[in-house]
């Protein structure tokens, strides 16, 4: 199993910088950051910085979107990233939440995301892309070889089942056993209807991981509230899905809908932070259903459990007051026996 670490691109982005040397040295292959302007420095610049201080690890967005950018100029991002330091990029792609809503705008259809995903991949490639319209452009300075693997966020129905039909990866954002039992079986069904190789589909399942000491009460209640506003921010997506399928469907299942019953709102300008006040509707069993938590044997457990489901990398939100200690714990205990 490969391991990411996650973080938000809070100044200074020099720590962003040195959390993910700490992540490389420990074992971890993936270094992801979020993606929205208004809330947090530009990824892409801070990517330039990562990929000169480490050797091998990938970056990318978890996740961006079509919306706020230009195909042609992601693409031209990612691409001179790995013209610069080798294919060492991935673009995570999604409806973009906080970007878009941040800004007056609604969240991307799939229909947009399908042909940003296109352009997207085979502008990387060095191939030709229509931007629309009928112009069609190419990248004359690419090399032989280049590529930018396109891996897509999903939840819902349709879009589990594009996910299995285009991306080059599915990015889940939950380590709920059952659900993503649930959606791994989605995407991979989808694949083979569209006569695509299942495993050429990466499974990524992102959550907050807190290593904890031992299984007291005390400690697990701290973990908890660290990680309390994960289940805030799929409460978001959750709740587009319940606008368009309604509360108790067999499009989506309960075991995911059935906690935002108390949601009353989202401030944005506490997305993604321990002690988001808008998360206080979550209840603990979410908590420990989406999330990692408590002692490395916890976790080793979950991880195996999720490979077990065809899961091909975790990737550790790192959000919360223990960043490098959960870090250090992963490479040094947790890493090395799930790998084993």
């Amino acid at each position: 199993m490969d391991f990411g670490l996650v973080l938000q691109t809070d100044p200074p982005a020099s720590r962003v910088v040195d959390l993910m040397k700490r992540a490389e040295s420990n074992g971890f292959r993936y270094g992801w950051t979020f993606d929205s302007a208004v809330l947090w420095q530009e990824p892409f610049v801070i990517y330039s910085q990562i990929l000169a201080h480490t050797t091998t690890l990938k970056v990318g967005p978890m996740v961006t979107n079509p919306g706020t950018r230009t195909w042609e100029v992601t693409a031209s991002t990612f691409a001179t990233l790995n013209d610069m330091f080798g294919n060492r990029t991935v673009c995570g792609i999604g409806r973009g939440d906080s970007a878009m809503r941040v800004a007056g705008r609604r969240p991307n259809t799939l229909a947009r995301i399908s042909e940003a995903m296109k352009v997207i991949r085979a502008l990387g490639r060095g191939e030709e892309a229509d931007l629309g319209g009928g112009t069609a452009v190419r990248f004359p300075w690419i090399r032989p070889g280049a590529e930018v693997p396109v891996w897509m966020a999903a939840y819902g129905p349709k879009a589990l089942k594009m996910t299995g039909e285009e991306a080059d990866g599915f990015i889940l954002q939950l380590a709920d056993l059952y659900l993503t039992e649930y959606m791994v079986k989605a995407v991979k069904d989808a694949a083979v209807a569209a006569g695509r190789d299942p495993g050429d589909v990466t499974i990524c399942v992102a959550a907050p991981a807190y290593v904890t000491a031992d299984e007291s009460p005390e400690a697990l209640a701290h973990a908890r509230e660290q990680c309390r506003w994960f289940g805030g921010m799929v409460g978001n997506h959750v709740a587009d899905l319940v606008e368009k399928y309604g509360a108790h469907s067999a499009a989506v299942p309960d075991e995911l809908t059935d906690y935002i019953k108390a949601r009353e709102g989202y401030d944005y300008a506490h997305h993604g932070r321990s002690g988001n006040p808008d998360t206080r509707f979550v209840p603990d069993e979410i908590v420990d259903r989406f999330c990692l938590i408590g002692p490395a044997e916890k976790h080793i457990e979950k991880l195996n459990a999720l490979r077990a489901l065809g899961v091909d990398q975790f990737a550790l939100y790192d959000m919360h007051d223990a960043q490098e200690s959960v870090i250090d714990a992963y490479g040094t205990r947790i890493i090395p026996a799930v790998n084993a």
